[in-house]
């Protein structure tokens, strides 16, 4: 069956039966995709239709056999990755933009939302001054940032990187926290992977401004160019802030792009009791922020803001084709008055990243942010912050868990302390996996100082208190019947 005109005007009845297929899902009553007994896989597992069954058994399929079987990340008791099921705000704005602007370019609501979400996000986060483009995720939200970081560093010396690569080696200062798309951006840069310069951390995870100043002076002596600094407002391991202000002191005085991954973190400047931790962010040349973590977009959501955005343009902007500018008002003639939408491709966002084609992301960050506002947000992330501080007291206090490391955002490294000694580690491991297994409050693991630890990563908006406490009885059950399952164990072992 073919898609053609006769399927107009069933959409409203189609969606209708999507939305009640995800409102079953959204109950969390379901089990696991790989739960005993599924067959859902064999059920789609067909060979390539030749005739196909129509848009209604399409839907009927997607509601029986699909939507069920999804991922556990929306679940309000996922705090694993960072990374969540989207709201349903950001559902229908994605859905209305797949539909209405399948780009996001030309003189449309939503190109105008594209530019006016970006202010909105800047404004929101003190990011003064600054100007962005949306892109798919971190990744390259920080290879545009540090695009801009060399762009920058070898215009300074009279040379255009993006037209003629560069003619000397070149490193960039990060921690070992530092979000590993930080060396996948210098290998795609053409600067290296190996240019980016391992700094080290403090016990709590920060950037130390000492080792800093080391670097830099050494790589200064051995004629290698620093271009750029990295910071984070949050990692994603412990949620750690670098000193941001000392860092981007620094910066300006050795005359170094400052870049600043606030991917999952740069949300919690919301949180007034964390805000003068975020200070240095008026010193940054370039923030990054994924509104597809803490503000609930779907996936494919991600923000980079630098203060001149034509250094941007300079670093990514295309070659003309023909048969795009071609389509608009002719070079060099007098452009007459936009009347129509395709006059003009608008802002020109292709030429600030590596995108061409692009969904139009502004207006699910557009209707985010007109559902619940600031005030919203800042709730949101105060009580995600609680959650991880609540967490932390009762680790701190409880004969039976250990606090690893104090929370500084929404993420909390803790652990079980069994009574006899053994491998704690491993314990926590077998832990860890049990509390995935019953697919209902699942943390991941992560290391601290050496020592593995529970790490819940509180963002999802259905996430609520009762979770983070709800977690903690878990592992606490889990922990006492590891225990238990140990002592005939040990009781063979003598024997």
């Amino acid at each position: 069956m073919l898609p053609d005109a006769a399927e107009t005007g069933r959409m409203q009845p189609l969606l209708a039966k999507i939305a009640a297929g995800l409102d079953d899902f959204l109950k969390f009553e379901h089990p696991d995709a790989l739960h005993p007994g599924h067959a859902w896989r064999q059920r789609l597992d067909r060979p390539l239709p030749r005739a196909g069954i129509g848009i209604d058994g399409v839907a009927e399929e997607l509601v029986r056999h699909v939507i069920p079987n999804g991922s556990s990340v929306p679940r309000p008791g996922f705090s694993s990755f960072i990374t969540t099921g989207a709201v349903t705000a950001s559902t229908l704005a994605s859905t209305a933009a797949g539909i209405a602007a399948p780009q996001r370019y030309n003189h449309t609501a939503f190109n105008f939302l594209e530019e006016l979400s970006l202010r909105w996000l800047a404004e929101m986060f003190g990011l003064r001054g600054m100007e962005g483009v949306y892109s798919s995720g971190g990744s390259v939200a920080n290879l545009l940032a540090l695009g801009a970081a060399r762009q920058h560093a070898f215009e300074r010396l009279g040379r255009d990187p993006a037209a003629d690569g560069i003619d000397r080696p070149v490193a960039v200062y990060a921690t070992a926290e530092a979000h590993h798309t930080i060396q996948r951006s210098a290998g795609v840069l053409g600067i290296g992977r190996r240019a980016v310069r391992a700094i080290a951390c403090d016990r709590r995870g920060r950037m130390r401004v000492d080792a800093l100043r080391a670097a830099l002076a050494e790589d200064r002596r051995a004629g290698v160019l620093p271009m750029a600094i990295v910071a984070n407002a949050g990692t994603t391991n412990t949620g750690a802030i670098d000193p941001l202000q000392e860092i981007g002191e620094i910066a300006q005085s050795a005359g170094v792009w400052f870049h600043v991954d606030g991917a999952y973190g740069l949300p919690g400047v919301l949180d007034e009791r964390v805000a003068p931790l975020y200070a240095g962010l008026a010193l940054a040349d370039s923030v990054i922020v994924d509104p597809h973590k803490w503000l609930g977009a779907a996936v494919g959501v991600a923000a980079t803001f630098v203060r001149d955005r034509e250094l941007l343009r300079r670093a990514f902007t295309q070659e003309p084709a023909a048969y795009l500018e071609g389509s608009m008002a002719a070079a060099g003639t007098a452009a007459p008055a936009i009347e129509h939408s395709m006059d003009d491709f608008g802002v020109p966002y292709y030429d600030f990243g590596v995108e061409l084609s692009a969904p139009s992301r502004g207006v699910v960050v557009w209707a985010l942010l007109r559902e619940i506002g600031v005030a919203g947000m800042t709730e949101r992330i105060r009580r995600h912050n609680d959650m991880a501080r609540h967490i932390a007291q009762v680790a701190a206090a409880h004969p039976k868990l250990e606090l690893l490391l104090e929370p500084t955002l929404s993420i909390c490294c803790f652990r079980y302390v069994p009574a006899a000694a053994g491998d704690v580690d491993a314990l926590n491991q077998r832990l860890h996996r049990r509390l995935i297994r019953e697919n209902r409050n699942m943390p991941s693991t992560t290391r601290v100082n050496g020592q593995l630890a529970l790490r819940p990563c509180f963002i999802g908006a259905r996430s609520t208190f009762e979770h983070a406490e709800a977690l903690v009885a878990d592992v606490l059950r889990i922990g006492a019947e590891l225990e238990r399952e140990a002592v005939p164990c040990m009781a063979e072992d003598l024997a």
